[in-house]
């Protein structure tokens, strides 16, 4: 029955209800900045993971969930994340709050934003929780959307070449075409397109292999190196990669857009066009992995393997002619949204003691300092700040 009662969120007034959650002082860190301007401070410390930690059972986010009927405790999963999402979308959908100051980046250690309530009354269905049960986005989801409305380009490609396991060369292309990678003493023309492809791609070449020292493995080499005249087609159509094999080396490869786990080898047709990258799928996966919904980041690297059968039961590093392609943008997408995620937790141990009292109160001045500062740069002109002292008595009080 309480399922029932509770499967369609409650219409409640967001603004009558905040305000008496800020006057209420039961959630730590959720309090008045400026009584007189209406400007109050919301703890904003990060959450995805769907089991709450201790800090995220006392928080207005889970108040509000369970106020508007979206969280019902003992019956549905907590998930602090979503419970924060709920709130900050009712905020910004809200035209009777407005966001003041964002801390989340300034202040990673407490993070925290900083609120004014408008004054005066709104229409009739401002600040209800029922207009944003159509489905609010996370903050991450809400960022990577806001990266793709910015028009995010596969323009740029990174290149290695590796002869058997060694990097011949690197360069990165920027064609809104895409790149030809080959190796003979044609140039394309106009005339040519059916045997060359266009001549708007980027002409990349193989690097030489008389560099290579093993005379055995530069003869194998350079015998597949003069099968390449025609070259392979990397084809940049919107966010997504394709490729195109033109040259007789027969081509191997392995990357997102690839069957899963293949039994074999994968090769590419002569002449057939297949998608080797989508960045639409890219942010698909980019999102469930911060959600937590995937255990790894979705993959971005494309490899190709020239002339020997791949993925086989010898390492790529065995093999006479490899091409590793990278999307810049998914690598900088991956970087920006989940870069700390990639950090294992054994990588560096860090050597740090466990807080005292000293060191406690420490943290609680530098939090009254950055409030004092938020609070001056609303106020007027910077004053001198309190002293230690000052602070103290500050702290005291506010453990009182």
């Amino acid at each position: 029955m309480r399922v029932a009662m509770n499967a369609h969120p409650r219409r409640i007034r967001l603004k009558p209800w905040l305000i008496a959650q800020v006057n209420s002082n039961q959630y730590p860190g959720l309090q008045w900045v400026n009584p007189e301007r209406k400007l109050f401070c919301i703890p904003w410390r990060h959450a995805t993971r769907h089991v709450p930690t201790q800090d995220d059972e006392n928080t207005v986010f889970k108040a509000w969930a369970k106020e508007t009927g979206k969280y019902n405790e003992g019956v549905d999963e907590p998930d602090p994340a979503k419970w924060k999402a709920n709130l900050r979308c009712a905020l910004n959908k809200s035209r009777e709050f407005k966001l003041i100051y964002d801390g989340t980046k300034d202040t990673p250690m407490q993070p925290y934003k900083i609120y004014e309530v408008c004054p005066g009354p709104q229409p009739d269905g401002d600040s209800q929780a029922g207009e944003e049960q159509g489905g609010c986005l996370g903050e991450e989801e809400e960022e990577l959307q806001k990266m793709t409305m910015l028009t995010i380009a596969v323009t740029d490609l990174e290149i290695k070449f590796h002869y058997r396991g060694r990097q011949a060369s690197s360069l990165t292309v920027s064609n809104p075409h895409g790149c030809r990678l080959f190796h003979s003493s044609l140039a394309p023309t106009r005339e040519q397109v059916a045997l060359f492809g266009p001549v708007t791609l980027e002409q990349v070449r193989f690097p030489e292999a008389q560099h290579i020292a093993n005379e055995k493995q530069r003869f194998y080499t350079c015998q597949l190196l003069d099968a390449m005249d025609r070259g392979l087609i990397l084809e940049l159509q919107g966010q997504d990669i394709y490729a195109i094999r033109l040259c007789q080396c027969k081509v191997f490869w392995t990357g997102p857009c690839a069957a899963p786990a293949p039994p074999g080898p994968n090769p590419i047709e002569r002449e057939r066009k297949i998608k080797l990258f989508s960045l639409e799928s890219f942010l698909n996966g980019l999102i469930l992995f911060q959600k937590g919904q995937t255990s790894t980041p979705p993959p971005f690297e494309i490899f190709f393997c020239f002339g020997e059968e791949w993925p086989d039961h010898k390492p790529k590093e065995k093999k006479l002619i490899t091409v590793q392609v990278v999307p810049v943008a998914a690598r900088i997408l991956l970087e920006m949204f989940s870069g700390e995620l990639s950090w294992s937790a054994d990588s560096i141990r860090l050597q740090i003691s466990h807080p005292d009292l000293k060191d406690r109160m420490v943290e609680q001045f530098k939090e009254l300092h950055q409030l004092w500062q938020n609070q001056q740069s609303l106020q007027g002109p910077p004053a001198l700040a309190p002293g230690p002292d000052a602070w103290a008595m500050q702290a005291s009080s506010m453990q009182q």
